[in-house]
């Protein structure tokens, strides 16, 4: 049966290799992973995200979802205010829920549209 969640897929348009780096590498801080070369050759990157994955993959058509999203987990509510912090001095727009059952939680999108939830448990 089910045992846990592997990897998330965000899409992003043709190009979008080194904006991705740059947000979810450089700003997140989650490590880029090297992915299959078969894989590889269709473009996309790969990040950990503890012991899961987010996977940006290229697609020719893309159009950012208004509201899914995947939800990532940051370690302590003063590092999600610390992160908030820095995507705002970089320029992207984040949008605070406040507390909501224990957990802190802002929203974010990435360089392409894809909504993200960044969460830190109280």
């Amino acid at each position: 049966m089910i045992r846990g969640l592997h990897h998330v897929q965000l899409t992003a348009p043709p190009g979008c290799e080194q904006a991705a780096r740059a947000f979810y590498g450089g700003l997140l801080g989650m490590a880029e992973v090297d992915k299959p070369p078969k894989l590889a050759e269709r473009g996309g990157c790969w990040f950990t995200a503890g012991s899961q994955q987010v996977h940006v993959g290229v697609d020719p058509s893309f159009t950012p979802a208004g509201k899914a999203h995947p939800a990532l987990s940051v370690e302590s509510a003063a590092a999600l205010g610390e992160l908030g912090a820095r995507l705002e001095a970089a320029g992207y727009e984040v949008s605070w829920d406040g507390s909501v059952d224990g957990w802190e939680r802002c929203y974010v999108r990435d360089p392409f549209g894809n909504r993200l939830e960044l969460v830190a448990e109280l």
